[in-house]
């Protein structure tokens, strides 16, 4: 069996036409009913049934699509591997993310990084958090970097850095008068928050629960984007860790202001890898380059 009939096979179960797959590999339909009937010929089964509306797989069809994903990613890995032993300097690291994480966690991490090692190449998916630890798991990405993660599943956690919520408004804002901000009073504040698909809401959601408070946001998006444009506005204030609007911060258009007491809510930002896979230099690298800058940013939190 050849790698070419299951990067053909692959391609056909993504695109689910013949004539689609052979486009993207430019290649004639012919070459890929070709490598399809190869294949069919190595496993003694039928793998896809043909009809006017495309492809359909058999049994045995799905249970090789499966396999091939991952099969295909591995020995793209190890061709990674492969370079790397012969010192070539270049080589491509995929992470995934989720949250807050990305904006002003992760990116100045990867513009700094990239920096250093321009032969480098990064692909970066924006996701949940459930779908970055499935895709370390998977060998789809090197790197999960996850805000709120779920319960782990034979993912390595590298690292585990606490953050902290905070109030974010703008310095003309009622509350940039309070080095502290009580939950109660945060009842008497316009509010945008995320939906409640985002585990931070749902803890916050959970809180206010507790405290017999009632909560009644003026807006609500999945956008963080759209928080902050909202906050920077006037109109709302929100709940953020303070790194996802450092910038903002830093520049003097926003305050960071801490929930008093024990009610404010705690979260983790992880660091994920499988813990069965060897990581190429470039995403070993990248992971040592991101460990340090997340202690950075921990310890600076911790000294303001």
């Amino acid at each position: 069996m050849q790698i070419r009939a299951l990067m053909y096979f692959d391609e056909l179960v993504r695109t689910n036409s013949m004539r689609q797959a052979a486009e993207n590999l430019n290649v004639a339909p012919t070459a890929i009913s070709r490598q399809i009937e190869n294949l069919e010929h190595h496993f003694g089964a039928p793998l896809v049934e043909r009809s006017a509306r495309g492809v359909k797989l058999t049994a045995a069809g799905e249970l090789l699509a499966a396999r091939a994903g991952r099969t295909l990613r591995e020995l793209d890995h190890v061709q990674q591997l492969i370079e790397d032993l012969k010192g070539l300097q270049r080589g491509r690291v995929s992470i995934y993310a989720n949250g807050a994480t990305v904006a002003n966690l992760l990116a100045p991490a990867l513009a700094e990084f990239s920096l250093k090692y321009p032969q480098l190449r990064f692909s970066v998916m924006i996701t949940s958090a459930r779908q970055a630890i499935d895709a370390v798991n998977s060998a789809e990405a090197d790197i999960a970097v996850t805000l709120f993660s779920p319960v782990l599943s034979g993912t390595k956690v590298r690292l585990r850095s606490e953050i902290a919520y905070d109030l974010i408004a703008t310095p003309q804002h009622p509350a940039a008068a309070h080095a502290e901000i009580p939950l109660r009073t945060l009842a008497d504040y316009a509010l945008a928050l995320p939906d409640q698909s985002f585990g931070f809401r749902q803890a916050f959601d959970t809180l206010f629960e507790k405290e017999g408070l009632s909560l009644d946001p003026v807006f609500v998006t999945s956008s963080l984007e759209m928080l902050k444009e909202l906050v920077l506005s006037g109109a709302a204030a929100t709940l953020l860790p303070a790194l996802a609007v450092r910038r903002e911060v830093e520049a003097g258009q926003l305050l960071a202001i801490p929930l008093s007491g024990k009610t404010g809510i705690r979260t983790h930002v992880d660091l994920c890898v499988a813990p069965d896979r060897q990581l190429s230099f470039a995403a070993t690298k990248l992971l040592d380059f991101i460990e340090r800058f997340m202690r950075e940013q921990t310890n600076r939190r911790a000294e303001q």
